[in-house]
């Protein structure tokens, strides 16, 4: 975590109009300021300069548009995912309906009709309200 503070204060633009010193104190641990330490040897670091032209000359990134439209995109694909979920909990709901009302219900197996057992039946509804609990809210 001080590593990260200490690369981001060498980056940032507040820094880069001074000279930045480092040292390292008697327990080990690395400083960064604006003054050298007085008694002790600090190196100096050396900052990016800052870019040269006016500040509205330079070229401007287009970030905030790229953003947004990661973010519409993002967005869509979500609304079609609930979507796609909504038909599917529909779905799910109707035939656990169907099972749960119906103690004769029939499939098609290889073009024949054949009518599930009550085991069979049971297992579907289990199976079907496993899936609405973990899908649909």
């Amino acid at each position: 975590m001080r590593t990260f503070f200490m690369v981001t204060l060498l980056i940032s633009p507040l820094c880069m109009g001074g000279q930045i010193y480092k040292w390292v104190d008697a327990q080990g641990v690395t400083h960064f300021d604006a003054q050298p330490p007085q008694g002790q040897e600090a190196t100096t670091v050396v900052t990016p300069s800052p870019p040269a032209g006016k500040p509205d000359t330079l070229p401007r990134s287009n970030v905030i548009g790229d953003q947004q439209a990661i973010d519409k995109t993002v967005k869509k694909q979500v609304a079609e995912q609930q979507a796609q979920l909504k038909v599917f909990c529909e779905q799910a709901r109707t035939n656990l309906a169907q099972l749960q009302n119906n103690p004769r219900v029939r499939e098609e197996v290889e073009g024949e009709m054949r009518r599930l057992t009550d085991e069979q039946r049971q297992e579907r509804m289990t199976e079907a309200q496993k899936q609405i609990k973990d899908n649909c809210q």
